[in-house]
């Protein structure tokens, strides 16, 4: 930053000095004095051993700035001073170096007493670093200790109080000390005891040696810090914080919104512990800043923490209009505005977290089976933007909205800058929701990449796609295996179809605890029925009691297939066999990811998800039976036919890098952009028509089951529910066209 930033040192006796005067104060934003007692301890030895303690990162203040912050003083330190600098980086060394130096009468944070540190002088002086640096509670012995030098000197401990008392107090001790162990030595030669004599030589000679530590580490060792200018705007130092590293924890956005927001009367805290409750299922320690960011997102799109200070009530933001002027504006112009705001977006996201519960539209049994926390502020925000959508508009809104969810959970989209993702997420779906043509590069990706995903190394919860296929699994019906009913979600847990025991003794990887190898149970069916039984053993078990056609259903909903069935009822089921098993699994899930998923059936209910995959099937084999009939032919299709594809294929190729130009040339390729409208138009042609009419004998009967077939094919794809003679209709029409691909 040019000119804003000024590098500098203070030696430790400067430091202490400052401190002690009240110079250094904490911004209310700032979290608590959090640090352990030995974390004390351990900043003291490496101090003392001259290694670096990292550099603090001061503001330097104004009456302005310290109330706008609503700044305390360090833990410890009684207040009144005079005000110094604003700390953004440095609070828990500050403040253990105050505590352990000068020792106010106070307890650590979370404790009854008040912690005494001390050096113990000859483990020190014998490089025993580990053992010297020590603290104690208070207690009548400690109080006796530290008020009477002869009982420190008599057990070499230096109280580090001392250091913080400054003036003559160190050099005194060190002289007090020093003549204490020349006065034993002294008394000891007397009576003739050499060895003792020897031994308090040392520790008085050692005595010189600490004092000139003490006063070479006082006057020489320098703590680095960077000090910001005092007319740095608010909204840099909003930022500047945001990006700090403790401890590898980012700094978090909302306690210094919180006390930005003080002097209007806004309460953050007390307002985050009135809406935790509602949202308590997921287990994050950021829900409060999510708030914050589904409120960004509603309000301006973004939500990075720089742009979340745009929040506060009136705060002018700087924008660039189309013709490359600025302009300023204000997105919460009050309080009361950014109260209604947050209740806004409190509310959106209990009900995303209740949508992401329901066993029916994404499966999220538990906290800990939630694909991405992260989502959340763009799933949220998304849901309350097709809320306010007209209700004409809303089922086509939530599909769209739907789909980016499982591409971004499919396609681990959420696990790099979440932020700006989500911002750019937020913007391309809603553009989505309103043009059909602007579908998001990500849905693509997801058509393309699904194939593709490598489930054998999914071996724990808390990846997405591990989590997805789990919650595909609990959206697919999965039921349980000893009463044949859907369970209750959150009683759900993820166990072994082949025991884990079995696979650890028998494979040479890690793929018996994959998610292939895994399923939605209850724990009492994973005690009773599976224990550690392989499954041609308790499979038996069940079909005994409740017949294989039964026993074979249950499994389907959990997507083991008949043949993935067959394979676990092997005798003598080996390493070969579950390599094949998990094979099939693979194959059956992305077969499910490709129906369910891609091609939107999960929310059809059973019969209309059968139709579905039959009317899919019946256009197949139509396109099938007209790219065989057609494909030496030049203008097959008719001209408003061919328009509507070179439309399509023209968008498909811009959103597509890999779009195959050379195969969505030939007849088979363009047919895959025809629905069955065009289809039934490029048979009934006059020029092709002659070449057809063995299959179909009838204009009128190909015209009208086309028509059938589509209008029961538009009412599952749109309306999701369909009126029964459209059903009826429509399954004549299926049956016509299975009986004309019979025999053909």
């Amino acid at each position: 930053m040019r000119d804003a930033q000024k590098p500098n040192q203070f030696t430790l006796n400067n430091l202490l000095s400052r401190l002690k005067e009240g110079r250094f104060v904490v911004p209310d934003f700032q979290r608590e004095f959090e640090w352990k007692p030995w974390d004390i301890s351990d900043l003291m030895r490496s101090i003392f051993l001259d290694y670096y303690v990292g550099s603090l990162l001061l503001w330097k203040g104004k009456d302005e700035n310290f109330d706008a912050l609503a700044c305390e003083p360090i833990y410890g330190h009684a207040g009144g001073g005079s005000s110094e600098h604003i700390v953004l980086d440095g609070q828990q060394r500050l403040t253990a170096l105050y505590y352990a130096c000068v020792a106010p009468d106070v307890p650590l944070p979370d404790r009854a007493n008040r912690a005494i540190y001390f050096i113990r002088v000859d483990r020190f002086m014998r490089e025993e670093y580990d053992d010297a640096f020590s603290y104690d509670w208070k207690t009548k012995r400690l109080e006796k200790l530290t008020q009477d030098p002869s009982i420190q000197y008599e057990e070499h401990i230096f109280p580090l109080s001392v250091i913080g008392a400054g003036g003559w107090a160190m050099p005194t001790w060190v002289q007090g000390y020093m003549k204490h162990w020349q006065d034993k030595t002294a008394e000891a030669r007397e009576l003739g005891n050499d060895e003792d004599a020897e031994q308090f030589q040392v520790h008085a000679d050692n005595a010189e040696k600490f004092g000139e530590e003490l006063k070479s580490l006082t006057e020489q060792y320098q703590v680095s810090y960077i000090e910001l200018d005092k007319d740095l705007g608010l909204d840099k130092i909003c930022d500047i914080f945001t990006q700090i590293n403790s401890k590898g924890v980012r700094l978090d956005v909302f306690d210094l919104l919180n006390a930005l927001l003080k002097p209007r009367d806004l309460q953050l805290k007390f307002m985050w512990r009135k809406a935790r409750g509602r949202l308590e299922f997921v287990d994050s320690s950021k829900l409060n800043v999510y708030i914050l960011q589904v409120m960004s997102i509603l309000k301006q799109a973004y939500c990075s923490p720089k742009y979340l200070y745009y929040l506060m009530p009136g705060h002018q933001k700087t924008i660039r209009t189309p013709d490359g002027k600025t302009e300023k504006e204000v997105l919460v112009h009050t309080t009361d505005e950014f109260i209604a705001l947050w209740d806004t977006s409190v509310a959106a996201l209990e009900r995303a977290i209740k949508m992401l519960r329901h066993p029916q539209e994404f499966g999220v049994t538990s906290s800990k089976y939630l694909p991405y926390v992260s989502i959340l502020p763009a799933f949220s925000s998304l849901q309350e933007h097709v809320r306010t959508l007209p209700a004409d508009r809303r089922l086509d809104g939530q599909r769209k909205v739907r789909f980016w969810y499982w591409a971004a959970i499919f396609t681990s989209r959420y696990s790099g800058s979440v932020e700006s993702t989500a911002a750019r997420d937020f913007q391309n779906v809603k553009s989505w929701i309103d043009d059909d043509s602007k579908e998001p590069p990500l849905i693509q990706e997801f058509k393309t990449r699904f194939k593709n995903l490598e489930l054998r190394r999914e071996t724990k919860y808390g990846s997405s796609i591990y989590n997805g296929i789990f919650n595909l699994l609990v959206l697919n019906g999965a039921r349980d295996w000893i009463t044949g009913n859907i369970p209750e979600n959150e009683l759900l847990d993820d166990h072994h179809i082949v025991p884990a025991s079995w696979g650890d003794a028998n494979l040479q990887d890690r793929s018996v605890h994959s998610i292939l190898n895994r399923t939605p149970l209850l724990d009492e069916t994973n005690r009773h029925v599976i224990r550690d039984k392989l499954p041609n053993a308790y499979l038996p078990e069940l079909i005994e009691k409740n017949g294989e056609s039964r026993v074979r259903a249950i499994l389907e909903s959990h997507l083991i297939s008949p043949a993935a069935f067959d394979i676990l009822m092997r005798k003598d089921f080996s390493a070969a066999d579950f390599e094949e098993f998990i094979n099939e699994r693979q194959r059956t899930y992305v077969e499910a990811i490709e129906s369910l998923l891609i091609k939107e059936r999960l929310d059809l209910s059973p019969d209309l998800r059968d139709l579905d995959e039959r009317i899919e099937i019946a256009e197949l084999s139509l396109r099938a039976k007209i790219e065989t009939a057609l494909s030496a032919q030049e203008d097959a299709f008719p001209q408003h036919v061919m328009e509507k594809v070179r439309q399509r294929l023209n968008r498909a190729q811009r959103k597509n890098p890999a779009f195959d130009k050379d195969y969505y040339a030939t007849i088979g390729g363009m047919l895959e952009f025809c629905d069955l409208q065009e289809l039934k138009d490029i048979i009934l042609a006059k020029t092709n028509w002659q070449t057809f009419s063995d299959t179909f004998t009838s204009k009128e009967d190909l015209s009208k089951r086309v028509d059938q077939l589509a209008e029961m094919r538009n009412g599952i794809r749109h309306s999701r529910t369909i009126d029964e003679i459209s059903k009826k209709d429509g399954e004549a029409a299926l049956l016509w066209f299975e009986k004309v691909n019979q025999s053909v």
